[in-house]
């Protein structure tokens, strides 16, 4: 008998417990009271090694994660994070989930069929990625961010990380890793 492969390599699980592990020694090394913040980023670490995969489910987590962070932002009067997480990450999140799960690859809901963007949408992405900037510095500047500049390229790069997820880019995790 066959044993089935399992869904994640070794180098995943490698990866993910090694994520998981810097979390909590940091939890336990500053903080050992917000548990809200440990789970929000336990579930920002599980959705990231789904969303890697192509799995829905990791859209899912990333909902659940967006609603936990815009909560915690708000505990801590952090309005434009809140406004990032509610307003952009966890809707784009609902529209990946169903993008993802709509367009499987080769009929496997586990894992989601890759778009590749033409020209005429990197054109629309780049229109709507300057009109998210401008709008985003102006709402971060209306609640007194302490660092706007830093917190406007951080929704701009969230906002394209979005997009791509959304539209099923290869390119999405690029977009993450330099937010």
């Amino acid at each position: 008998m066959k044993k089935k492969p399992a869904y994640f390599t070794k180098n995943e699980i490698l990866l993910w417990s090694f994520s998981c592990s810097m979390i909590l020694l940091s939890f336990f090394l500053f903080d050992r009271g917000g548990i809200l913040t440990l789970t929000a980023s336990l579930l920002g670490a599980t959705s990231l090694i789904f969303n890697a995969k192509g799995n829905p489910f990791g859209q899912i987590l990333m909902v659940i994660f967006s609603l936990l962070y815009g909560f915690i932002s708000y505990q801590f009067r952090y309005f434009g994070e809140m406004i990032t997480y509610l307003g952009m990450t966890a809707p784009m999140a609902i529209y990946a989930f169903i993008s993802w799960f709509t367009h499987p690859y080769r009929g496997n809901h586990r894992e989601v069929a890759v778009h590749r963007i033409e020209k005429k949408e990197l054109l629309l992405l780049l229109i709507l990625t300057t009109g998210v900037t401008i709008l985003f510095y102006y709402i971060l500047k209306y609640f007194h961010t302490a660092n706007v500049i830093p917190s406007t390229v951080s929704v701009t790069t969230s906002f394209i990380a979005a997009y791509l997820t959304a539209r099923r880019s290869p390119y999405f995790a690029i977009a993450y890793a330099t937010n």
